[in-house]
């Protein structure tokens, strides 16, 4: 039996959950955070099953507090952690002019400062314990450019940003670092989505409900990676190519492409990103 140990926030579903009974599968002792309490006992059991001393802890990564009083649970219980998962995010879709600056606020709370919180308050456990490693759930939207997502993007932008700099900020320590960019995938995403588009929503279900790719599929190459230390988690290869592109392409030219594929993507005036 394993005696690692890894927290994961918003656990108590879609990719969070994966990832736990992966880990848990593995032996491991695994901690949930998440704020919806009936989702967490119930992902609990599932856990405890497979590692018995796996917890559930009520966490709102928008309160540095909660995660505070998990790095100090999981240090008086476990002597410290070895991986935690920045995986709790919402989604917002619209244009620039219709999302309010409240969803800007509400988004950002979550998906930039959400990250910021767990890595701030966890770097100083990993410190005194020697190593550790973070993974940050961001998306391939962080590193494309999509319409009518500016406030998702922005926020995912972000999260690779802050990834990147702390793979660097941490090169000359045992602390490593995995950003994973996945784009569409099954999970329950639109049900935190908020957009003023009624035709959204539908349209996100649908891409998300037909993607070949599972969460657990994600969370299998995100085990693979912590295992390997590999930086960038880039599950879709449409995704990994569409980036290549933006990259390589002039701006115009890459700007060309996007407006076309956008134009077989719309559906009732449509165009939600990854």
């Amino acid at each position: 039996m394993s005696h690692k140990r890894i927290f994961i926030t918003g656990g108590a579903s879609g990719l969070g959950r994966a990832i736990a009974l992966r880990y848990a599968r593995a032996g491991w002792r695994v901690c949930i955070g998440d704020v919806h309490a009936q989702r967490g006992a119930e992902v609990l059991a599932e856990l405890q099953a497979l590692s018995p001393r796996s917890l559930f802890l009520s966490c709102d990564v928008t309160r540095e507090e909660d995660l505070r009083a998990v790095a100090e649970r999981l240090t008086a219980e476990w002597d410290g952690v070895d991986v935690v998962v920045n995986n709790a995010g919402v989604a917002q879709a619209g244009t620039i002019d219709e999302v309010p600056l409240s969803d800007w606020q509400w988004v950002l709370e979550i998906n930039v400062l959400g990250v910021v919180r767990g890595c701030h308050v966890f770097t100083p456990l990993f410190k005194r314990q020697g190593h550790g490693h973070f993974v940050n759930v961001a998306s391939m939207a962080g590193l494309l450019d999509m319409p009518r997502m500016s406030c998702y993007n922005a926020s995912k932008a972000a999260v690779v940003s802050l990834s990147e700099t702390l793979q660097n900020e941490f090169a000359n320590t045992r602390i490593g670092v995995s950003l994973v960019c996945p784009s569409f995938f099954k999970t329950n995403l639109a049900e935190s989505l908020r957009t003023s588009n009624p035709g959204t929503r539908k349209f996100v279900e649908k891409l998300l409900s037909r993607s070949k790719i599972t969460a657990e599929d994600i969370a299998e190459q995100i085990f693979q990676a912590v295992e390997k230390r590999e930086f960038y988690v880039l599950p879709h290869a449409q995704g990994r190519q569409a980036w290549l592109l933006k990259r390589l392409l002039p701006r115009r030219l890459y700007t060309g492409l996007l407006k076309s594929q956008m134009s077989k993507m719309r559906t009732g005036g449509t165009s939600p990103s990854a």
